[in-house]
């Protein structure tokens, strides 16, 4: 298994209208692509309280790179997404990184 973090920054304020987007809107299209969440955070205590940060589970990197470019390539999540901003960019920046597990990780 691979892992996907992605954290998301959001600009001021604007974490609730993600948040709702990823409850609403991106889970299903996930689930439509096979793509498997591992678990969605907030931060309690960090840099910045209007943080998102979420893991992806994949089989392979060849797994993420179908599914994620698929995922992205929907005409369901451009025109949801476009609708989702049209009160402003909501996403500052994202920093992923794609982790493997290692031999003692209680995660596989």
């Amino acid at each position: 298994m691979i892992y996907e973090t992605r954290v998301y920054r959001c600009l001021p304020g604007r974490l609730p209208a993600l948040l709702k987007r990823f409850e609403t809107i991106t889970l299903k299209l996930w689930e439509k692509h096979g793509i498997k969440q591992a678990g969605f955070f907030t931060t309690l205590v960090g840099e910045s309280n209007q943080e998102l940060t979420y893991m992806l589970a994949w089989e392979s990197l060849a797994d993420r790179d179908k599914k994620w470019t698929a995922f992205q390539a929907d005409p369901e999540w451009i025109t949801a997404r476009a609708k989702t901003e049209e009160d402003g960019q909501i996403v500052a920046n994202i920093v992923n990184q794609l982790l493997v597990p290692t031999s003692f990780s209680a995660v596989k």
